[in-house]
């Protein structure tokens, strides 16, 4: 394999390009682009040692996401991004641990979501000791919990099935639509809008089942700490 496939040789050709292209310089933090390069690395690494398939190439017209490893600062309710500055974003929760990195991504309804990673002291055991609860995933119901003396039952929600006649009359106005269009760009948003509400649902209801579930088994907190990182 090549030498410049590796992190060292693709983070070389960095200063070259900066010269070339004065946008990499002027607009972009140096860190995001050495964690582009990084993954492109593994990306490569993991293909030839067949752990995967060959790297695609990333469209501007797809999902976008950039990585910023360091120098990221939480004040209230703005987040300030290398480069970037001050950002106004809605928080879902907050820790008071030590950011490690941050990966701000675009959705295709043009949406921006900033994945936080914190590195907290936590360590998570059992409340009571020896309560189970087994888990069968079905068709006709979600699942089936059993804890050794009850049953529950908790039914498949079918989120796709509430927003199917929705999604179909907007895909056929995308259909009718010509290519390159501004109407054909403003109809795909509309129909990634409902696949973001679906996407949405179907997470809201894991998120809430999985917490429900976990606070039935009593899970809590300990006493001894250890290093423990959470993805907000």
């Amino acid at each position: 394999m090549s030498r410049q496939l590796f992190r060292l040789g693709l983070n070389a050709l960095l200063p070259n390009l900066k010269e070339e292209n004065e946008w990499l310089r002027t607009e972009v933090y140096s860190q995001s682009l050495q964690q582009t390069s990084l993954n492109l690395s593994r990306a490569f690494i993991n293909f030839f040692e067949k752990r995967a398939r060959f790297p695609r190439y990333k469209s501007k017209h797809g999902k976008q996401s950039v990585g910023f490893p360091q120098s990221v600062k939480i004040t209230g309710d703005w987040v300030k991004l290398p480069k970037i500055g001050l950002v106004k974003a809605v928080f879902d929760r907050r820790y008071c641990g030590t950011i490690k990195t941050v990966t701000v991504s675009k959705d295709s309804s043009d949406k921006y979501f900033a994945s936080i990673l914190y590195e907290l002291d936590a360590c998570f055991i059992s409340g009571n000791g020896d309560q189970i609860i087994g888990l069968d995933l079905g068709i006709k119901d979600f699942c089936i919990a059993h804890d050794g003396t009850k049953t529950s039952k908790y039914a498949n929600p079918r989120h796709f099935k509430k927003h199917e006649k929705n999604l179909a009359r907007k895909q056929q106005k995308l259909a009718r639509k010509q290519k390159g269009s501004k109407t054909r760009y403003k109809a795909k948003r509309l129909v990634a809008k409902v696949h973001s509400r679906i996407s949405n649902a179907r997470q809201d209801f894991l998120h809430k089942l999985s917490r429900k579930l976990t606070n039935e088994s009593k899970v809590g907190c300990g006493r001894k700490p250890q290093r423990k990182r959470h993805g907000a």
